[in-house]
């Protein structure tokens, strides 16, 4: 019986620490399922008048639905951008000693330490004298100066684990070094290329305020979308509540198909 005291405790407490971390997600969901009348009228934990109107409204309207739609493709366009730009940087800085390596490194960590809010300005500037205000490929670019950093810092710890033997014996066997990058190299070091990639989504994803200082109807991503549901009248918690359901599930279907390569990831200590 003392042996088994510790891990019924310990279940008891898992139990309630994923009750109270799935608790924000419930409510949110319980308030998408109901009007704005009733949420505001009486407290409940389970609806007791379910509608999908509020769903509706989110695939029904373009000005909704165009929002998921509008951030899916700068941050997919991100993904592919960051990951593409930071292999090679990842494999000279783990590959090669060069005057000034090492602050080099640290000075691209310390682009994805400074806030949005000190580079909003100069890229709306920059952009607009370019003519890239409200286009997918600003927002994507400019979250670039935050996800490559941290791209390259990850690879470069998977790519380190990598013996350099193997590249001289790549070179000995006659292998030129496009085939071996990318046949030999990548598929070794996959587990790292998919934490970046998911990493590299997440942080483009929930970034705010440099994709709305960017943009202004066309590429608007939706969470400035969200804030259309203010009013005269008030909040209307119902849309917003399901349009944030809604937002979290691309983020739950990415954090699926790479669970593996996050576990493994954590299990190599890098990230």
């Amino acid at each position: 019986m003392a042996r088994g005291m510790p891990i019924r405790a310990g279940t008891v407490g898992l139990v309630i620490y994923l009750i109270l971390l799935m608790l924000p997600i419930y409510w949110m969901l319980n308030m998408s399922l109901r009007t704005n009348a009733d949420i505001l009228s009486t407290f409940s934990l389970v609806p007791t008048s379910l509608t999908l109107d509020n769903y509706l409204k989110i695939f029904t309207d373009p000005s909704w639905y165009s929002g998921y739609i509008n951030s899916i493709l700068y941050v997919s366009m991100n993904m592919v951008i960051s990951v593409a730009v930071a292999l090679p940087a990842a494999y000279a800085f783990s590959r090669y000693r060069f005057l000034g390596d090492k602050h080099l490194f640290f000075w691209l960590l310390t682009n994805r330490m400074a806030p949005a809010a000190v580079f909003a300005l100069p890229f709306f500037q920059l952009y607009s004298s370019v003519g890239l205000i409200d286009t997918h490929i600003a927002v994507a670019l400019a979250h670039c100066l935050f996800n490559v950093p941290l791209a390259v810092w990850i690879l470069e710890g998977f790519m380190s684990g990598v013996p350099r033997e193997l590249d001289e014996m790549a070179a000995i066997d006659g292998h030129g070094f496009p085939k071996f990058f990318f046949f030999m190299f990548l598929p070794l070091i996959r587990t790292g290329i998919g934490v970046t990639a998911f990493f590299c989504f997440m942080f483009s994803w929930v970034e705010l305020l440099m994709a709305r200082t960017l943009t202004t109807t066309e590429a608007k991503p939706i969470a400035a979308v969200m804030t259309r549901t203010v009013s005269a009248t008030g909040l209307d918690w119902g849309l917003l509540a399901a349009a944030g359901i809604l937002t979290i599930v691309p983020g739950a279907l990415v954090i699926y198909f790479v669970r593996n390569y996050i576990a493994k990831g954590f299990a190599l200590g890098r990230v």
